[in-house]
């Protein structure tokens, strides 16, 4: 199946019907009065996130998307019948943003999570509303609020909570293929991953992490060199970015210079994404040149403190050590953020409340938050 990350729509929501302007006669009622009934609300634009889903693929041919109009108000005080509301499934890890202002609408990282992306019409009221002692017979009625149109960019961002990052061919198809049931394409030439791949790695029946394996990078990424930042955006919800070095038969390059090209890409494309949590793998343990750079590469991961392991996906050298050590930063950022914790170590609730007093305080222009009823 073909991978799509990133989508343009175009959706709109239900007009609300109109409101009915009626006066009821009838045979023993000649001034029965006004029974203009009310419109319907318009259908709204909603999207559900779907963890069955793994791309935006669909969304290539099929662009546009509306809700129903809300039905006109009818006389004998009936109703119109609301709009149905036009529901979109969209995979978890989806970021929902309007393409003209670029605001976010919504980030749905939960299976079922539902966000209302564009509200449908409210209906006008009927004139039975605008009955009044002076007025008996009103012929006022509300018109339905008009259909709302947005053009919209849907972002694919998978959850995972490792990410491999390192050059083409350096062998991080063959490393998540060894410790999890992905079978990713493996071959002896770069580029070999075009897409993104996701491997679940078990320990025991209740602990498990999730790994992506992003396409290489090179360096002048950040310029569009290769397949440049494109996929980058895949790991930036991880908790711990696994650099994955190897040697190479290129004339200059050593896996000590791409660590350097690999952080500085990074930090091209999001000085957040490049301070996360990392770890260093110096793979291909099985080949005679990579003992050479050993000393040079754990220099680094002192330097930037980084846990660093030899390892081998062919003999499997290391990798049982690698895993676990792996799944320690995993559950341990994971209880973090499940006790509200931010990056910095601060309560994201704590936080929270603060900014939401100090709104409060400021919404009469009084210190002591004591607001005025009007």
């Amino acid at each position: 199946m073909k991978f799509v990350d990133e989508v343009k729509i175009w959706v709109r929501s239900g007009r609300g019907g109109d409101g009915c302007g009626s006066l009821l006669r009838e045979a023993n009622r000649p001034r029965g009065g006004p029974d203009g009934g009310d419109g319907g609300d318009g259908g709204s634009v909603m999207f559900v996130a779907e963890r069955n889903l793994s791309t935006l693929l669909d969304f290539r041919y099929t662009r546009h998307y509306r809700a129903e109009h809300g039905q006109n108000g009818m006389s004998r005080q009936k109703y119109g019948r609301k709009g149905k509301d036009c529901t979109i499934r969209v995979p978890v890890g989806t970021v929902i943003s309007d393409n003209e202002t670029g605001e976010v609408l919504a980030d749905l990282t939960e299976n079922e999570a539902v966000v209302v992306a564009v509200p449908g019409g409210k209906g006008g009221k009927g004139n039975m509303h605008f009955a009044t002692s002076t007025n008996q017979a009103p012929r006022q009625f509300e018109r339905g609020e008009e259909a709302v149109e947005r053009e919209l960019i849907l972002t694919l961002k998978l959850l995972a909570d490792v990410g491999l990052v390192g050059f083409p061919n350096a062998g991080k198809s063959t490393f998540i293929s060894r410790i999890s049931a992905a079978k990713p394409k493996v071959a002896d030439y770069p580029f070999t991953t075009l897409s993104p791949n996701l491997g679940m790695v078990r320990l025991g029946y209740e602990e498990g992490f999730v790994v992506a394996d992003i396409p290489g990078l090179i360096e002048g990424a950040s310029e569009g060199a290769g397949l440049g930042h494109r996929f980058l955006k895949h790991v930036e919800r991880v908790s711990v970015l696994a650099f994955v070095l190897s040697v190479s038969y290129e004339e200059g390059r050593t896996p000590e210079a791409d660590y350097e090209v690999l952080v500085r890409e990074l930090e091209h494309y999001d000085a957040d994404l490049a301070r996360k949590p990392r770890m260093i793998l110096l793979a291909k343990a099985d080949l005679p040149d990579t003992a050479e750079h050993e000393a040079a590469v754990r220099a680094l991961a002192e330097r930037d403190g980084a846990p660093f392991f030899v390892i081998s996906s062919v003999t499997g050298q290391g990798l049982d050590a690698v895993v676990r050590a792996l799944n320690e930063v995993v559950v341990a950022d994971r209880a973090a953020r499940a006790a509200g914790l931010d990056e910095d170590g601060t309560d994201a609730d704590e936080d929270a409340f603060d900014d939401e007093d100090d709104a409060y305080d400021d919404e009469d222009g009084d210190e002591d938050g004591d607001d005025e009823l009007e």
